[in-house]
């Protein structure tokens, strides 16, 4: 699991390949995330959007760009926690993500990025 807060505002992501939807021989590599947000700071705030730079070792790098995540746009208070499990799809069986929420503080409208830390996703067996 990787970690990273940014203004009081705490991102896990932990990784795993899903052998069972990959396809080796087809170059199609399935991986899974579980991202947490964590708020650690005094303020009520709201996941707007995200920004996703996505590196497989096999192609050129890309970014994926929306608004919120899986759909939603969670309203976090101080201590509350949301987590959400999504997927990412890679011909090499090597690769690494990273990139940013835009987050808004409700008392003010103040907009900010909070970091997503980068993770690896590597399938086992290219370890040997």
């Amino acid at each position: 699991m990787v970690t990273e807060i940014t203004k009081g505002i705490k991102v896990s992501v932990e990784t795993e390949y899903q052998p069972a939807y990959s396809s080796p021989s087809q170059y199609h590599y399935v991986f899974t995330y579980r991202v947490t947000i964590e708020n650690q700071s005094d303020n009520t705030i709201q996941l707007l959007r995200r920004h996703w730079n996505i590196h497989d070792a096999a192609l050129i790098p890309r970014e994926v760009e929306g608004e919120g995540v899986v759909g939603q746009q969670p309203i976090l208070e101080p201590s509350q926690y949301h987590q959400y499990v999504s997927g990412c799809n890679l011909k090499s069986g090597i690769g690494k993500m990273g990139g940013t929420f835009l987050m808004e503080r409700i008392v003010d409208g103040h907009r900010f990025k909070v970091t997503i830390p980068e993770f690896t996703m590597i399938a086992p067996f290219k370890l040997n």
